[in-house]
């Protein structure tokens, strides 16, 4: 007796790979806080001022809090195996694997798609600093891997209770990873884009659209204080 199969009707499809969102918490952080102070500045005044100053605080903050948002909170990256998707302030790129050429990283991280567009990644931003730290224990490394001793140690070696030679340890401040977690990030999806670039489910077109959730609020306030002032 041979054992009874499903049916492919009665078969579910296989669940989609989630997306692996990017985004940079130093930006989360700084959004937030300067969202408070804006809004705590905004609403005292609106709810404290007197004359035309309630008008010009409510302008200020329909102009304002969307911005902010739009360029701390709202940047984030998304990605899977069929796609890129780009959320920038103003724009959501999606972009399949099969149309980008490259990633490049300088001063800013971008993609490049085979018809020569870029598009800036917002929710990856370059840090200098992080790059020097990383290129300095680079270089740590390969400097302790030439006279062959344990990379993040100093003294001669190591004792069984893991204490160096001497009174020594760990170099706990000149340790961890040589490359910098954004460079990190890009290397992930220079992969992703080598492994996926030429399947079928990775082909299609680009698309460009306009955040005008941001630009419509952010225009109707700038619209509004320009008037404030013009007719004050």
């Amino acid at each position: 007796m041979t054992p009874d199969h499903p049916s492919p009707a009665s078969q579910s499809p296989a669940p989609a790979a989630k997306d692996r969102i990017y985004r940079s918490p130093m930006a989360l952080v700084g959004g937030v806080l300067l969202l408070v102070v804006v809004c705590w500045l905004g609403f005292d005044a609106l709810f404290k001022g007197h004359g035309r100053v309630p008008w010009l605080a409510l302008a200020g903050l329909i102009l304002v809090v969307p911005l902010v948002a739009a360029f701390t909170l709202r940047p984030a990256v998304f990605v899977n195996d069929d796609r890129l998707r780009i959320r920038n302030p103003l724009r959501v790129i999606s972009l399949p694997w099969g149309q980008v050429s490259g990633l490049r990283s300088g001063f800013s991280n971008e993609v490049v798609t085979k018809s020569g567009a870029k598009y800036q990644l917002w929710a990856i931003p370059v840090s200098l600093r992080a790059r020097k730290k990383a290129a300095r224990r680079q270089q740590r490394a390969a400097a302790d891997a030439a006279r062959g001793t344990t990379p993040g140690r100093v003294g001669g070696g190591l004792s069984p209770s893991g204490l160096g030679f001497g009174g020594f340890g760990l170099r706990g401040a000149e340790t961890g990873p040589t490359r910098s977690e954004t460079d990190q990030v890009m290397d992930d999806l220079r992969e992703t884009l080598e492994r996926r670039a030429e399947e079928e489910t990775a082909q299609g077109e680009t698309t460009v659209r306009w955040a005008y959730e941001v630009a419509a609020p952010a225009l109707a306030g700038a619209i509004l204080l320009i008037i404030l002032l013009t007719t004050g």
